[in-house]
């Protein structure tokens, strides 16, 4: 009677274990809503002519992208090794989403945004910074992903505070249209690299297109003319959450671009097409109302959420494309 008794106290225990991790577990899944970029730099400008300085959106924009995955509800989550957080997988793959995107601009502002031509200096902070947010995101001991990412930020705003400072000429920003380009392609790769993995949700025969365009190209291995993709089940509602962590955070900082690249887009009539990201952007954040990610075929009965953030993430795409080839105009 006695280890009967003991035996119903511990499956007690462990079901209402087993609840508190769930109710932790929901709350910190809760994705972070979305901020006003400008009302954000005036709340930590010193004055306020310093949110008209070159730069200064910017970059107060990525850091708070950056911040928000150490402070939103249960901080940053990739790299726990404890319950509740080991069992979580969908918050995870948001904060990789959100940390690419930080990585590609971290590298764009120390080689680009920052850099008057290709022989000029690199600034010392974005220097040390870039490397900072490229360490594995996984990684929770010595040094931990947070502690790199924390100095990554803290360096951001050694730069920040210098582009403030009219008496410091070391720290600049460049609003060139060369310079927006660039950063544009590599965001491009990266809308298409998601844009494939969310529509390899169903199977689908894929023509082999890597070589075309160039008869003189070769490849390292030689490859079937067809392909067949489909992702694992078990990636499906990663790879969804992956791209809304990085659509997230390109959302907010291409809303800071047409703050600081104003002059040039309204100068190449581009303005509109930028706009047109932004919203194809804000779509992909809509609430999902689906107690899961589902993943039913093109035309079948249910739903399939991949192919619906694949829609939104393409046609951004394609814009984007179309915005690089105007920046690139005369």
């Amino acid at each position: 009677m006695r280890q009967y008794l003991n035996a119903k106290w511990v499956g007690a225990a462990i079901a209402i274990l087993f609840i508190i991790f769930w109710i932790i577990g929901f709350f910190w899944s809760i994705e972070p809503d979305t901020f006003d970029i400008k009302q954000n730099a005036r709340q930590v400008a010193a004055n306020p002519t310093q949110t008209s300085v070159p730069g200064y959106t910017m970059t107060t924009t990525m850091i708070t992208v950056a911040e928000t995955l150490m402070n939103k509800p249960g901080g940053y989550l990739s790299n726990d090794v404890m319950p509740p957080s080991i069992f979580l997988d969908d918050m995870p793959s948001w904060e990789f989403g959100v940390l690419e995107t930080v990585r590609d601009l971290a590298l764009s502002m120390r080689k680009d945004f920052s850099r008057s031509q290709s022989q000029s200096l690199e600034n010392p902070y974005l220097v040390k910074a870039q490397p900072k947010f490229n360490i594995d995101s996984r990684s929770w001991l010595f040094p931990s992903a947070e502690s790199q990412y924390k100095e990554g930020i803290a360096l951001l705003k050694s730069y920040r505070r210098e582009l403030a400072d009219p008496t410091v000429g070391d720290s600049q920003f460049y609003t060139r249209a060369d310079n927006l380009r660039e950063w544009l392609k590599q965001v491009e790769k990266r809308m298409g690299s998601l844009s494939q993995r969310l529509s390899a949700s169903v199977t689908s025969d894929r023509t082999d297109t890597d070589l075309a365009g160039d008869a003189a190209a070769r490849r390292s291995t030689p490859t079937s003319g067809q392909k067949d993709v489909k992702t694992s089940w078990m990636e499906l509602d990663n790879n969804f959450y992956e791209a809304r962590g990085a659509t997230w955070a390109l959302l907010h900082l291409l809303r800071a671009a047409e703050v600081e690249f104003a002059d040039v887009l309204e100068k190449k009539n581009a303005s509109v097409s930028l706009q047109q990201i932004i919203r194809e952007l804000e779509a992909t954040q809509q609430p999902v109302w689906s107690p899961m990610i589902l993943n039913g075929s093109g035309f079948g009965t249910l739903a399939n959420h991949s192919l619906v953030m694949a829609n939104y993430i393409s046609r951004a795409n394609a814009a984007l494309i179309e915005l690089s080839e105007l920046l690139n105009q005369g």
